[in-house]
């Protein structure tokens, strides 16, 4: 279990502070790693760092944008400064705007990619040279099904989606000679509060997603620790460029007939 141990280790996840990046930064801290957490919200970053603190663990949090690339290389320097080295990167902070293709402003389309693909680029750039120079690390980007299929009204963070997915295939390769890991995590449906008003019976989406995932079910926010824990640890380090979709079965299958 030595393999899966965490202790040491310092991670940062943008945009810890609710939803699956936290139960994600949850899944590392409980692994032994201190947490950096990165927000744009004020009052989230003091409620994520609350709740963490009053589970044990050790947590600090940063305000800033990853899409500000001056703003992130201040905030970066602090948190290597702060904790002394960075060893893990979740590159979570991520938007979506539902509108039909044909509707869109380019303004948001290009809002869409700046934060979904363009600040993961950012803050794996800064990142990757403190740990180039250690020769050592691990970057997991949180991609998404639509990093493989496409959907109606999401066509920006679609693309963005897609574009993470080759972003992380091409940090792999050109970061592995550096013992870097560049891997990536895409969620299937899960349960949040964002998707409380529509889990419910009788809910079209709801019915749909259960009748289109294997299992049966909406994901908890606590599956994502585990992928999370392992693409951190020492149990991955032979493994780079990979996306792994914690979606319980929904890629793996066409559907079921209509008459079934």
């Amino acid at each position: 279990m030595n393999l899966f141990d965490l202790s040491g280790k310092v991670a940062v996840v943008t945009g810890g502070t609710h939803g699956l990046g936290m139960a994600m930064a949850e899944g590392l801290a409980s692994a032994g790693a201190e947490l950096a957490i990165t927000s744009t919200t004020p009052s989230k970053l003091d409620e994520a760092l609350e709740y963490y603190r009053s589970k044990g663990y050790s947590a600090t949090g940063y305000l800033f944008d990853v899409t500000d690339e001056r703003e992130a290389a201040q905030k970066v320097a602090l948190m290597l400064a702060t904790h002394g080295k960075i060893d893990i990167l979740v590159n979570n902070a991520g938007i979506i705007k539902r509108v039909p293709a044909l509707e869109m402003d380019v303004a948001d389309f290009r809002k869409v990619i700046d934060v979904d693909l363009t600040g993961p680029f950012i803050m794996s750039q800064l990142v990757g040279k403190h740990m180039i120079k250690r020769h050592s690390g691990k970057i997991i980007n949180i991609c998404s099904m639509m990093s493989e299929l496409g959907r109606d009204n999401v066509v920006a963070y679609a693309s963005a989606k897609g574009g993470l997915k080759m972003l992380t295939k091409n940090l792999a390769t050109e970061w592995a000679k550096h013992n870097i890991q560049v891997n990536g995590i895409g969620p299937g449906y899960f349960a949040t509060t964002q998707t409380e008003p529509i889990r419910v019976d009788g809910h079209p989406f709801n019915d749909f997603i259960i009748s289109r995932t294997p299992e049966g079910r909406w994901g908890n926010p606590e599956d994502l620790a585990g992928t999370a824990i392992f693409l951190a640890s020492d149990a991955s380090r032979f493994i780079n460029g990979h996306i792994i979709y914690v979606d319980g079965g929904i890629l793996a299958t066409i559907g079921k007939p209509a008459n079934e």
